[in-house]
Order: C-alpha cells, then structure tokens, then sequence
C-alpha cells in the first residue's frame, strides 16, 4: 500500500460490516452504523440499494464471484472477533490495543467498551483520516478512545509505547486483525515480543493467512486471482503461518494458543444458514499471556 493511501482493503471490510447493518434486524449478525461514513461515494450506494433484494442478490453474487468467500468471511470474522473481545473483558481485560486499526469501529459500537480505554495505533494517514471522520460523522472522537500514530520506517512499538507511557501492569486485550499478512518475519516476531510484556490474562486476538496460499495459492479457491488483485492494488501478501506450527511459535513469547479458526469454521459457527465456499485459508486466532 502506498503510504498517502488509505487502504483499500480496509474499506472493503467497512463496507462489508456496513451491508451487515443494512440487512434485517432478524438476519444481521451485528450493528454497524459508523462503517458506511468510511467508504467511498460508490460503495456507499451501493450499501443504500442493499436494501432492495434483487440488488442485494446481484451485489452478494457479484462480489463471491470476484473475491470468493471474502464476504461472509469477513463477516463472521467481525462477529467472531467481537465475541472473543467480549470474552475477554468478562475475564478481567481492563484495557483494549487495537493495532493498525484501519477502520475498525469497536470503541464507538460495542457497548461493553463504553467505559474501557481503547488505544487505536496506526500510521498517521488512516489515524489523521478516521479522527476526521468521527470529529465529522458522529461530532466527535469518543472519550474512551485514543489515537497513537505510528510510522514503523522510523520508531518501532516499544518506543512508541515509552513515548506515550503505555501500561503495560493492566491486564489487556490486543487486536491485531488484517495485518500480519503484510508484514516479515522479524516485523512479526517484534511485534509478540511487544505484547508479551503485557501482564498475565492479556489476550491477543490475532488473523493471520495460512502459509500455502502464498506457495502454493491454487490450492485455495480463488487464491491465485486474489493474490494478482492485491498485487495490482499495491496490498501484497508477504507472510503466513502453518496452523500446525503456531502454538510452537506463541509459546517463545509465552503465549498459550486457547483457540484457531479457519473462515470455513467461523463462518460454520456464526453463517452456518448461508451457504458459501472461498477464503478458508483466512483465519482468526487467540491466545492468553500466561
């Protein structure tokens, strides 16, 4: 991604949790009402037509046939992860890191988080962007809420946190969801050292690819196409785990693995009413600080 750009993938997920918000009340699995104000003039017509059956058939069918199960992947993935995080405060997390935040809008939109401090980290662009829009969209940035901003060419998350005297003593949840596929090694190894100074009972909601979509992506269902589109976007895959692999690797940063999903699982679990294949080498992953 060029760095004077917002993601592109980050609004598609903003406009994947805003059609969510459009569908019925019975049928929707959350409530979104702030994605939509992140998406571009088009997409944003797009979530308005959804309303209408034929056109929401149309876009649903449209979209699987583009990027195949990214949709209800994303979907269930948003539930998921919210689920985990709610999980996660009943067992004593005091505090939420949310890091590259992109879009997400958990502080503002689920109410267990109301009276939790919620640190958003991110690089200046997409921080300075959503400051904007929730000063614009909803009057302003909420007080539970704090935007740290981070360029990871020039300060790394320790320094970052020095900085800004993060408490590292609060039992904490981090989020880190869409990000690690972007990254190396080291940049991945870096950033479990960072939060395994965070106390004991700290989770860590994490989403990583599985490793044989970048070795071998014809193994996945539309894996190959998916992977020229990021590249012509500029949002290229560099990193992924083998699921096999990844308690082995938590526990260097004494992090025990409590649960690891694929797509096809999460989306069993949450979706299990709509019937679509695709995606399932996306997965989503928690771990406990021992």
């Amino acid at each position: 991604m060029k760095a004077e750009k917002t993601s592109r993938t980050a609004q598609y997920m903003a406009f994947f949790r805003a059609l969510e918000t459009n569908r019925n009340l019975n049928e929707r699995l959350f409530l979104d009402p702030y994605a939509i104000h992140f998406i571009d003039s088009k997409l944003r017509l797009a979530v308005r037509l959804s309303k209408y059956a034929v056109f929401a058939k149309y876009l649903n069918n449209t979209i699987n046939k583009k990027i195949p199960g990214a949709l209800s992947s994303g979907i269930a993935r948003t539930k998921y992860i919210d689920n985990l995080l709610e999980n996660a405060v009943s067992n004593g997390v005091k505090q939420v890191i949310i890091l590259g935040a992109g879009f997400d809008t958990r502080a503002v939109r689920l109410d267990f988080l109301k009276s939790i401090p919620v640190i958003e980290i991110d690089h200046p662009n997409t921080s300075n962007f959503k400051a904007e829009i929730y000063k614009k969209r909803i009057g302003q940035i909420p007080e539970n809420v704090t935007f740290l901003q981070i360029d990871f060419n020039k300060e790394d998350l320790f320094q970052l946190a020095q900085k800004h005297n993060l408490d590292f003593a609060t039992p904490t949840a981090i989020i880190w969801e869409g990000v690690t596929n972007y990254l190396t090694e080291e940049a991945i190894k870096n950033t479990f050292s960072f939060i395994s100074k965070f106390a004991a009972k700290s989770h860590i909601i994490f989403t990583y690819v599985h490793q044989d979509i970048l070795q071998n992506p014809d193994s996945f269902l539309g894996g190959k196409k998916l992977l020229k589109d990021l590249e012509n976007i500029e949002e290229h895959w560099t990193f992924g785990f083998l699921p096999d692999e990844l308690p082995t690797f938590l526990e260097q940063f004494d992090i025990a693995l409590l649960e690891d999903l694929g797509a096809d699982e999460y989306r069993e679990r949450f979706l299990a009413n709509r019937s679509e294949r695709g995606y399932e080498f996306y997965r989503t992953a928690v771990g406990i600080k021992k």
